[in-house]
């Protein structure tokens, strides 16, 4: 489904800011039906992982395969539904706007849209809010658009960018659902949070990134074990806390 082999990612030197390494070597994979949650701090290479993933980027070195082919290749993208961390939609548009444009990019008919889109908008209590502009939608309510247009083409793969991020107790608690919806529908999925709770919660296995490095692929309890902590949080903190000591 998603295989990283040794990829190496360097941002070269632009001005104000000098060459660095994001990514260094980076193996891994996620199978069919599995959900994989990256986690680490700031710029331990999350977010330019999922850049990679999805072809906004290109690796130094190294090779990604999505569905046994690159990420740029011409279909692949039809079988992924993205979550960008920030929403960044056209202010006068309405969500049903904007999953009419995605359904036409997907090739999805006009019957399918229908069909899908109202499911999609009553599932996420936004059927009522469909012909209201995005600028009044409020953070939760965009989250949730957001995951409607990334679902209207029924992906395979999900990739999630901090799903989570921003929303009260009530909108973390309907995502959560959702995700573990999709989890139960089958499908597999890939999401980066600083939300450890709802990692713990909602994975089969975790990648601890630090800056650029693998330190951690396997289940959370067995990076708890490892660490002898209570939670997952706690095992992150001590995992990284030893790798800055011997750094």
């Amino acid at each position: 489904m998603i295989t990283f082999h040794s990829v190496s990612k360097v941002y070269a030197k632009e001005i104000g800011a000098a060459a660095h390494t994001a990514l260094s070597g980076l193996s891994f994979s996620l199978e069919q039906g599995q959900t994989l949650g990256l986690i680490g701090a700031n710029g331990a290479g999350k977010s330019t992982s999922i850049k990679l993933l999805m072809d906004f980027i290109r690796p130094s070195s190294g090779a990604i395969e999505l569905f046994s082919a690159p990420p740029d290749a011409p279909l692949v993208r039809r079988r992924i539904g993205y979550l960008p961390e920030v929403a960044n939609f056209p202010a006068n548009l309405t969500v049903l706007d904007l999953l009419r444009f995605t359904a036409a990019t997907c090739g999805i008919t006009r019957t399918v849209l229908q069909e899908r889109g109202q499911e999609l908008l009553t599932l996420l209590d936004l059927w009522e809010a469909r012909k209201r502009p995005l600028r009044s939608y409020s953070k939760g309510m965009q989250q949730r658009a957001n995951f409607a247009i990334a679902l209207i083409n029924d992906p395979e793969l999900l990739i999630l960018d901090e799903p989570m991020s921003g929303l009260d107790p009530m909108g973390r608690k309907k995502i959560i659902d959702l995700i573990s919806r999709l989890k139960a529908d089958g499908k597999s999925i890939l999401f980066c949070s600083h939300i450890l709770e709802d990692v713990d919660r909602l994975v089969d296995h975790v990648l601890l990134l630090h800056k650029g490095q693998r330190l951690f692929f396997g289940t959370p309890a067995e990076l708890v074990n490892q660490e002898g902590k209570q939670t997952l949080a706690e095992a992150f903190v001590s995992r990284v806390k030893q790798e800055e000591h011997h750094g």
